[in-house]
């Protein structure tokens, strides 16, 4: 047996990794890497398969040993052979006899047959398949273990260098090849609902527009003079403005000077001045428009400040209405009214501008969207689906859509038929909506214990819905809204007058307002932030709000002061212990000694509660009920917290399960823990609202939930028909069960969940 230097082979290794430098094309280093390899290994063949994530094939891109002629023409599907092998199940394959193998392809005029020793270890980068590296021989078991090692060890160190050779070949070869026609969107996508409803109209791209986008107006052969510029600058000022003022009265909670970025870049005179210079200069007012505004869009991305980057869509929005105006007489045309909007990502405050131009629906691509847009969606009633399919930023442009977001569907160019269907229905709801709503003002068991269905809010519009479904009070109010949508902090004042509004629409009704829940998928754009590297674990509600007492003292003295007249709750989001409640607590009482000498009126006797989201709350329930007057259990955040799974996480969202018995377990525990403490314990969530669910809450002892009013009828109609005694027996049995597919099963549930 020929002597291998498997110990300078791996001592030369750098000398690989830095061969492509000194390399005078790709194939030229694929080819020196072989012949290293080769000589090192002191086999007669080493040849390098690439892998085309494409075609799924291996493709031989060098070899020393080989035909040459080889280069290029084999190909090997995964698995596909001993190499194709070798990369499906990522493990190396040492074989004494290649030939031998069951797995082994013939493939005709490589010179192959003369070898039959054969090694193959997959190259690869974490758990991607990069290639293959094959080593063989005419000796019968020539390669031994440190073989396997030492090659093992090249493909390690040469994975990087030659996954950046096999894609700069890959854009080499396509562009070289004909180009494929225009891809062709399908006539229908499933998705997932984000807001329920159904929407039809013509799609508009935002957020992810082209720098070519604009431009196009530039191919309008009509001339347009300095004095239309003039025309369309103060169209423009007046769209927005009354924009504004419109929002203000449909929203006025989260409305503070939403278009107010539009507005003062339109009165820059940077701004404005750089396109009235180039049109007086000579060029066409629309060139002049479109090269102004992109030249903003790219100081603006590419700004460190993060505030300002956010601001990129505000300069395509305005832009987009500028250009319109321009080019058209007619002012309808600026807005997005009864248009279908794909974007793929959208900030709350990029909702409410366009709630405010009667946007007809949404679909956003996956992974563009937070909690706090979905939230926000549904408050507006603006019907959303979340789809995967980018090419619709590329191809969708003014075709004509059609949102199912009960299903999670979108149609792209619906034939008639289906769009009479559609529009049977949508005319049915509507008439449906007209109609009392078919809900009791109380909610009674079939065996008449009584329970309570309270409402979650976001917006103040969100109250009208929730008095027409009877909503007995208000659950849960976030009160984050008003601060994401702004660009700061909104005063003292401007919180009173919001939480004054709710207690005057809903007199007499019990009211909790949870203090600011931000951080996580809840980031304020204004706050000085330190790019959490974890953010669902650090700097967050209650831990914000203790740490930034100056904006805690405000919120808590707005929320005091609306409770003057009507005693209101205020809850703190995501305690981990009793100093964190007892703390926020103090903050309350010094807020009260403050409102007492300023002699202003306030509620003195506030109940105060906390969520229960963490495991560390569950193991201190006893000791916070204690403390506590109320508490609420805030089940999205307990099942993402207990199972260590981000729901907003496509990758691991299907681990986020309701019905996982250390949830059931820790609202068993939680509800009991109340009701040993005589406090009542509300719960709120997407559990809160799963009918699935309700049974094993009311058997815990659950008296009252608060849900999206959207969800009360339903409800109210599954406890109407729940027999307490029974499910109490529900409750106990399912906390005896250790499988989620159990559970499921006895819940019946398909698929858990």
């Amino acid at each position: 047996m020929r002597s291998k230097d498997n110990v300078d082979l791996i001592c030369d290794i750098a000398e690989l990794a830095g061969l492509f430098e000194r390399s005078s094309s790709l194939g030229d280093f694929l080819d020196t890497a072989t012949s290293i390899i080769a000589w090192h290994m002191k086999a007669a063949v080493c040849s390098i398969y690439l892998f085309d994530e494409d075609s799924q094939e291996l493709v031989l891109r060098a070899t020393q040993g080989l035909g040459p002629a080889a280069v290029g023409r084999v190909r090997l599907a995964l698995g596909e052979g001993i190499t194709g092998l070798a990369l499906k199940e990522l493990r190396p394959i040492c074989e004494a006899n290649g030939s031998r193998n069951p797995n082994f392809k013939y493939i005709p005029g490589i010179l192959e047959e003369q070898y039959e020793a054969f090694l193959a270890v997959p190259i690869l980068r974490g758990l991607a398949r990069i290639g293959v590296l094959v080593a063989q021989d005419p000796e019968p078991n020539y390669f031994d273990e440190n073989d396997v090692k030492a090659l093992r060890a090249i493909a390690g160190q040469l994975a990087t260098t030659i996954e950046n050779a096999n894609l700069l070949m890959s854009i080499h070869e396509a562009s070289r090849l004909p180009q494929p026609p225009p891809k062709e969107l399908p006539r229908f996508i499933k998705g997932k609902t984000v807001s329920e409803g159904i929407a039809q109209g013509k799609a508009s791209i935002i957020g992810m527009i082209d720098d070519e986008a604009l431009r196009a107006f530039d191919e309008d052969p009509t001339p347009r003079t300095l004095d239309d510029f003039h025309r369309a600058l103060k169209e423009t000022e007046d769209q927005l403005a009354e924009l504004q003022k419109e929002l203000e009265e449909r929203l006025s909670d989260v409305a503070s000077l939403i278009f107010n970025a539009h507005l003062l870049i339109l009165k820059d005179e940077e701004f404005s001045g750089a396109i009235e210079r180039m049109i007086v200069g000579g060029a066409p007012p629309q060139k002049a428009v479109s090269s102004v505004v992109h030249r903003y869009i790219n100081l603006f991305a590419k700004s460190p400040n993060p505030r300002l980057r956010e601001k990129v869509l505000d300069l395509k929005d305005l832009g987009h209405r500028l250009l319109l105006n321009l080019m058209s007489h007619d002012p309808a045309l600026a807005d997005y009214e009864g248009r279908i909007i794909i974007a793929r990502e959208l900030l709350p405050s990029d909702l409410l501008k366009l709630a405010a131009q009667r946007t007809a629906g949404l679909v956003l691509l996956s992974g563009s969207i937070t909690s706090h847009v979905a939230i926000l969606a549904r408050s507006l009633r603006i019907p959303t689906v979340l789809v995967e399919n980018d090419d619709l930023l590329e191809f969708a442009e003014d075709r004509n859509l059609l949102i199912d977001a009960l299903q999670g569907t979108l149609f792209i160019e619906p034939e008639k038929d289906v769009l009479d269907s559609y529009t049977r229905l949508i005319d049915e709801q509507r008439r449906l909506e007209q109609l009392d709503p078919v809900v009791k003002s109380e909610t009674y068991s079939a065996d008449g214990v009584r329970v309570r269905l309270y409402a979650n809010i976001n917006l103040l519009s969100d109250i009208d819905h929730a008095v027409r479904l009877k909503a007995e009070g208000i659950g849960l109010y976030r009160s984050e809204f008003p601060f994401i949508v702004r660009d700061n902090f909104p005063s003292e004042e401007e919180q009173y007058r919001i939480y004054s509004r709710i207690v005057e629409r809903l007199p007499g009704r019990p009211i909790t307002l949870r203090t600011l829940d931000v951080g996580g998928d809840k980031a304020l754009p204004y706050a000085h932030s330190t790019n959490e590297a974890n953010p669902f674990l650090g700097l967050r509600a209650i831990r914000f709000s203790l740490r930034n007492r100056a904006i805690f003292a405000q919120q808590l003295r707005a929320m005091l002061r609306a409770g003057a007249e009507h005693p209101v709750r205020i809850m703190f989001p995501l305690i981990s212990s009793l100093d964190d409640f007892t703390n926020a607590c103090s903050i309350v009482r010094d807020c009260m000694a403050e409102l007492e000498a300023e002699k202003i009126p306030h509620n003195s006797q506030p109940e105060l509660g906390l969520m229960v989201e963490l495991p560390s709350a569950i193991e201190m329930i006893d000791d916070l009920c204690r403390e506590a007057d109320f508490i609420s259990i805030g089940t999205n955040d307990l099942i993402q917290y207990m199972l260590a799974v981000d729901r907003t996480n496509e990758e691991v969202s299907d681990l986020y399960q309701p019905y996982h018995p250390a949830v059931l377990r820790a609202l068993h525990k939680i509800a009991e823990a109340a009701m040993r403490h005589g406090i009542d314990a509300s719960i709120c969530g997407d559990a809160a609202a799963d009918p699935h669910m309700t049974a094993f809450l009311l058997g815990c002892g659950i008296r009252t939930f608060s849900v999206d009013a959207r969800h009360i009828p339903a409800i109210q109609r599954t406890i109407s028909e729940t027999n307490i005694e029974e499910v109490r027996l529900t409750a106990a049995q399912a906390i005896r069960l250790n499988r989620i597919a159990e559970i499921a099963e006895y819940f019946g549930v398909r698929d858990g969940g």
